[in-house]
């Protein structure tokens, strides 16, 4: 198996977890909504390192509690790329899709340096 680093595309990875299912015989499993359970565990796990934190202790994690936040977004990542690869979505030309729509949403000259919900600025 050749060596992967952070330089590999989002595709890659995508085709690399595709085999890792299927080679343990995973399909089965990874459905739609078995997946985004999943990612919505994952995501809990994140937020548990960071419940009780104060905001300018989230910016300074010691070592270990950034290589566990490290290994939560990594679950996080994996079964975000394994839901939509089940579904056919293409992740890429959906976040720039969603960047577009936020732009037409959230114009700069109504927004910079407020975090309001996109109703609550008209």
């Amino acid at each position: 198996m050749s060596n992967h680093t952070t330089s590999d595309s989002l595709d890659q990875l995508r085709e690399r977890l595709a085999e890792f299912a299927e080679r343990r015989d995973w399909q089965q499993f990874q459905s739609p909504k078995n997946l985004s359970m999943a990612l919505i565990a994952e995501t809990a796990e994140l937020i548990e390192h960071f419940q009780w934190l104060s905001e300018k202790d989230s910016w300074n994690l010691a070592p270990q509690k950034r290589a566990e936040v490290g290994s939560e977004l990594a679950d996080i990542l994996i079964y975000l790329i394994r839901t939509a690869d089940q579904l056919g979505i293409d992740l890429i030309a959906a976040a720039n899709s969603k960047i577009l729509l936020n732009e037409a949403r959230y114009p700069v000259d109504k927004v910079r340096g407020k975090a309001l919900r996109a109703e609550d600025y008209e």
